[in-house]
This record gives structure tokens, C-alpha cells and sequence, in this order.
């Protein structure tokens, strides 16, 4: 006698199919709300980073050509680093090109003046060569400029700076959400104080 043994295979129920359906649902929306998190963080750490590089490049050039200030290889004595008023506002004077007199044609570095005008978010290069002032940082909520005597005081005589001190405050680009200060801008404070050499001769 014969037997035959049939096997029968169950497919999934219905409700089985919902069941799978419903984790699979909570696992794609766990999943899709940290990839936006870490996307909401790393986007904000970029803005961070561009703002402190932003900071930073901008005082190490003013720094840089800030310790050229008063050089003066003829001996004239007419070149020190001049007081101005507007702390937004800071004139360098240099005789880089050694002949004697601030040269102001194109291409010559003899005067630099950095600026920020109110109401702008931008540092200003201008070489005063007749090109005009050209755009060094952006984002900049702050730029101050404060001058010290050789003991560390405050002056607004020009013969007695030998100290100048740089303020600089960014700010990122865009707001982050999460960031309740400011209207959602993060800020950066970086401060220097230049001591040119050529301003103790």
C-alpha cells in the first residue's frame, strides 16, 4: 500500500503581514531621524568651523602686516602707526619699498588701511592705491581696534603706540534652530595684541 505524504506551506497571514509592516515602518522612521539629527549637527559644526577659519585667517593677515607697521629703513621718522579714532578702523604706514616717503601707486604696500564700516558684516582691505577696498572676511559682527603704550596703557598719542590690540567677532552664516542665543547665530570672539618692532626704534 501506497502512502503519499503531502507537505503544505503556509504563507503568511494577514495579520502577520501588518505586524511586519508596523516594525518595519518604526525602524525606517528611527532610522531616518538620526541620519537628520547627525545631518542637523554636522551641518551646524560646519558652520562653526567656517567661522573660526574665517576669524582666524583674517587676524593672521592684519597681525601679519600689523608687525610691519613704523618700518622706516631710511631713518626719516615719519613712520608710525597713527591713532584713529574710528576703533573700526586701523591705518598701517610702512616705507616697504625703502625710498624714503609712503608711496601710494598701484601695487605698492607703503599704506594699508583695514576697516569696517557700520552697518556691514565685512572686514575691508584697501592698499589706497586707487582700487578701492576690497573684501577680507565676511560674517563679522566686531572689529576693534585698541592702541597701548610701551607700558601696556591706553593712548591716543600716536609717538607713544607700541601695542595694538584686535578684536574680531564672527559669526556663522546661518542660524542653527537649536541654538536659542543670538536669533540662532553661533559666535567667535578671537583677540590679539601686536606688538610691531619697528615701532621701538
Amino acid at each position: 500500500m501506497r502512502f503519499s505524504a503531502e507537505k503544505k506551506e503556509r504563507g503568511f497571514t494577514l495579520i502577520e503581514l501588518l505586524i511586519a509592516m508596523a516594525l518595519a515602518l518604526v525602524l525606517i522612521t528611527s532610522l531616518s531621524s538620526a541620519f537628520i539629527s547627525q545631518r542637523k549637527i554636522y551641518a551646524a559644526q560646519e558652520q562653526v568651523s567656517e567661522m573660526i577659519q574665517n576669524a582666524r585667517a583674517a587676524m593672521d593677515m592684519i597681525s601679519r602686516e600689523l608687525k610691519m607697521a613704523g618700518y622706516d629703513p631710511t631713518g626719516s621718522g615719519s613712520f608710525s602707526l597713527p591713532y584713529n579714532s574710528d576703533t573700526s578702523t586701523v591705518d598701517i604706514y610702512a616705507d616697504i619699498d625703502g625710498d624714503g616717503s609712503i608711496t601710494t601707486s598701484t601695487g605698492s604696500k607703503d599704506h594699508i588701511t583695514y576697516s569696517k564700516a557700520t552697518g556691514e558684516e565685512i572686514i575691508r582691505r584697501n592698499t589706497n592705491t586707487g582700487g578701492g577696498a576690497q573684501q577680507l572676511a565676511e560674517n563679522i559682527q566686531a572689529f576693534t581696534i585698541a592702541y597701548y603704550d610701551s607700558a601696556g596703557n591706553a593712548t591716543t598719542t600716536a609717538a607713544d603706540i607700541r601695542q595694538i590690540e584686535i578684536t574680531i567677532t564672527a559669526q556663522t552664516s546661518k542660524p542653527d534652530p537649536n541654538y536659542g542665543q543670538n536669533s540662532g547665530y553661533r559666535r567667535y570672539t578671537l583677540t590679539s595684541r601686536v606688538t610691531p618692532p619697528n615701532l621701538d626704534l
